[in-house]
């Protein structure tokens, strides 16, 4: 079994930076927020039955994995044919460029703008390498890095990684579950150096406004601010009839940036393969940063595969059918069952978000009880504060009926047993051994409702 994921580490002999203990002491740093993992470890099941190997994947033929954020829909059949007819001595005996001439411009196509002297695409090892290469390329240590909360599980800890401070600022019902400019605005300080606006919302699959985005545009601009729009679950249209841009699209701002990836929306997690376009000089010297961390290149046979993907439309509009029909499958479910309820209706990307806060149970024991009904999903506490203990996150892309019919199965028994108080001690204890403050704070609230 894996020492890197199964066992508590010995402490280190070696010093570690002052970075590393940041990530280390932030609940989203990797292991720190409750995952399968922990769920695991409370039911008393030995990983290896269900990840023979040393493999990461549930078994979708009896697990309704809900959780892991990549599009079940995918990959596209294309995409892999595309990365079979790639496997060749001369694509993998050399150093490969970091994206094909064909894949960059396609990349640029999807990011909303035109290359040019005043915008280019470079790749990175999905778009998570691409956000934290362009806060490096930016952030002092120091420096202020706005996000939100709810958010992303790992922006905060790349604001860490870069050296950054985290400033959290709230999405709920009164911002319409979006990122507020004007809220944005009020956090400014004079060491703010970047604002990341993660588009879709995660969890919540809500748009920004082009209103909004021009007023994002607007501060980037005023306070000289580099503003990251990461787009990657924009693909996926849900509500139709709304429009959807990322920032370069606009040209409002020579100062914003947007990054992508074909591991969510077109179920290519393990191409590890994304995308970063902005100013040319910019993008430029992020590429250079990558250089020096993990060299220029870009594996050559996934680039194959997301040019296949980016370019088969039909893949998407597929993908899409499937999400509105278990979303809509998921709203009946919901009503069968008190105390929880869709926080909001998602307009794009793969994913919504389940308010159980009424269900006298925490997300985090209701997460448990899930998972020992073979239904896998994320709770919310490595999302944001603002939604801890009240909210999990679904994936909505199973194309196979059995998952949804699973979950409406199942759901009512597990709330009332997460109700009933059977999993809070020790939910409790593993979130007092996890050592963040957020953790520390979801057990005193878990331990002081019994």
């Amino acid at each position: 079994m894996s020492v890197l994921t199964w066992t508590e580490p010995r402490p280190s002999a070696v010093a570690i930076s002052d970075r590393l203990r940041r990530v280390q002491a932030s609940h989203h740093g990797m292991w720190n927020y409750v995952t399968y993992r922990d769920a695991i470890h409370i039911l008393q099941i030995d990983p290896s039955t269900i990840y023979p190997d040393g493999s990461t994947r549930l078994d979708p033929n009896s697990w309704a994995d809900l959780g892991w954020l990549t599009c079940f829909c995918g990959p596209p059949a294309s995409a892999v044919q595309a990365m079979k007819d790639a496997v060749s001595a001369p694509s993998l005996n050399q150093y490969t460029p970091d994206l094909i001439e064909p894949l960059r411009e396609l990349a640029a196509v999807h990011l909303g703008r035109a290359r040019g002297e005043d915008f280019e695409v470079v790749g990175t090892e999905g778009a998570q390498a691409a956000l934290a290469l362009a806060l490096l390329a930016t952030v002092n240590p120091g420096d202020e890095v706005i996000v939100s909360d709810p958010g992303y599980f790992h922006v905060p800890s790349a604001v860490l990684a870069a050296g950054g401070v985290p400033v959290v600022v709230r999405i709920d019902a009164g911002s319409g579950f979006r990122f507020d400019p004007d809220a944005v605005a009020s956090a400014l300080t004079r060491r703010t150096a970047a604002i990341c606006l993660i588009d879709p919302v995660n969890p919540y699959g809500t748009m920004q406004s082009a209103d909004e985005l021009e007023a994002f545009a607007a501060l980037a601009e005023r306070h000289d601010l580099l503003l990251l729009h990461d787009v990657t679950h924009g693909p996926l249209a849900l509500d139709a009839g709304r429009a959807f841009s990322p920032l370069p699209a606009l040209a409002r701002t020579e100062r914003a940036v947007a990054l992508m990836s074909v591991s969510h929306c077109y179920g290519m997690a393990g191409a590890r393969l994304g995308f970063l376009g902005g100013p040319p000089g910019f993008v430029r010297g992020c590429l250079q940063l990558k250089a020096a961390l993990t060299r220029l290149n870009t594996n050559l046979i996934s680039q194959h595969g997301a040019l296949a993907a980016l370019g088969d439309a039909d893949y998407l509009r597929r993908a899409e059918q499937t999400i509105v029909g278990n979303l809509s499958h998921l709203e009946e479910t919901l009503k069968r069952v008190p105390g929880v309820r869709l926080v909001v209706r998602p307009q794009r990307g793969l994913a919504c978000a389940i308010d159980v806060s009424e269900t006298g149970a925490s997300a985090q024991e209701l997460m448990v009880a899930l998972f020992a009904r073979r239904v896998a999903v994320y709770p919310g506490d490595g999302l944001g504060e603002t939604i801890a203990a009240s909210t999990i996150r679904v994936n909505l892309s199973r194309p196979d009926a059995w998952a949804m019919e699973h979950l409406r199965a199942v759901l009512l028994d597990a709330v009332e047993e997460a109700a009933s108080g059977r999993w809070r001690a020790p939910v409790a204890s593993l979130l007092e051994r996890k050592g963040t403050e957020r953790a520390a704070m979801l057990a005193r609230q878990m331990r002081g409702s019994r």
